[in-house]
């Protein structure tokens, strides 16, 4: 009882977890946000999904509007996780999970839907494989962490 009572709150590798939490939806607002303000704004966005412009592309507008969709369902998923974490909620372990096996699936999903917009481009070109990379790693420390430690147990019973 007295080792799970000193195991127990946000400490250990749980404050990089915490920490990570902070920074994962202000990054992706960092990061996206002017990307697609910018397409909108830029003219691009209409120049691609306008039927009759040369470069029309039918599939353009559906795929910029599911990635903003997800992505701010994602950014919402971070902030609920950090809520969760931080009133250490039962919930946390399970919903943080999800997001970083969702990641990396969408992530995928999304270079390959990408290829009905450009057919010619390859499929993960640098940006995307780092993007990857920044999904895949967190998961593959994250994830076992979650499942097996101990602290993780102690902290999150509410």
């Amino acid at each position: 009882m007295s080792t799970e009572k000193n195991l127990e709150g946000l400490g250990g590798w749980l404050i990089l977890v915490g920490l990570g939490l902070i920074i994962a939806p202000l990054r992706m607002l960092y990061e996206y946000a002017p990307l697609y303000i910018g397409l909108f704004e830029d003219g691009t966005f209409a120049l691609l999904s306008t039927p009759g412009t040369p470069e029309y592309n039918v599939y353009f507008a559906p795929l910029i509007y599911a990635e903003i969709v997800l992505n701010t369902a994602l950014v919402c998923a971070w902030l609920a996780a950090g809520v969760l974490f931080f009133t250490r909620r039962r919930l946390f372990p399970r919903l943080y999970v999800g997001i970083l096996l969702i990641t990396p699936v969408f992530i995928t999903a999304d270079a390959y839907a990408f290829l009905l917009v450009a057919p010619d481009e390859p499929v993960f070109d640098p940006a995307t494989s780092l993007e990857l990379m920044r999904a895949v790693i967190p998961a593959l420390i994250w994830v076992p962490y979650m499942r097996v430690s101990k602290r993780v147990r102690a902290t999150f019973v509410r």
